[in-house]
């Protein structure tokens, strides 16, 4: 997807009306982790500049706390990707439009991308993963 496309879409969404009650939701949390972790790839660099450019043993336990989040986050972003196939679906849209603005090129890979996500996250409901 066009970087024009990317920011229409972000402006697009960003019109939509704030929900403060939603404070508790995947998304929301999916957001706090991102800008944790760019708070630690900040720290990181200003301790690599302040050790002009060598190890920054002293955030090894953050980076750690850094990694731990990924697995959660990857989870969160598969529940929020099927939610919207979900919710395009139901507002009638195709798999041909949905592939378009999902940057696939075919229908098929949009179909086989939803039906991949969601055997993994039921594969993670059961524990088989």
């Amino acid at each position: 997807m066009a970087e024009d496309s990317l920011e229409a879409a972000r402006r697009r969404l960003a019109a939509l009306p704030d929900d403060s009650a939603a404070e508790c939701t995947p998304a929301r949390h999916l957001e706090k982790d991102a800008a944790l972790l760019g708070r630690l790839l900040t720290a990181a660099a200003a301790a690599s500049r302040r050790q002009d450019g060598g190890q920054c043993e002293d955030l090894a336990d953050e980076v750690a706390a850094g990694l731990s989040l990924f697995d959660q986050m990857r989870l969160a972003l598969d529940q929020l990707e099927t939610r919207v196939v979900v919710e395009a679906r139901r507002c009638e849209m195709d798999w041909k439009q949905i592939s378009q603005h999902q940057g696939f090129r075919s229908s098929q890979a949009a179909s086989q991308r939803y039906q991949r996500l969601t055997t993994r996250l039921e594969e993670i409901r059961q524990g088989i993963r």
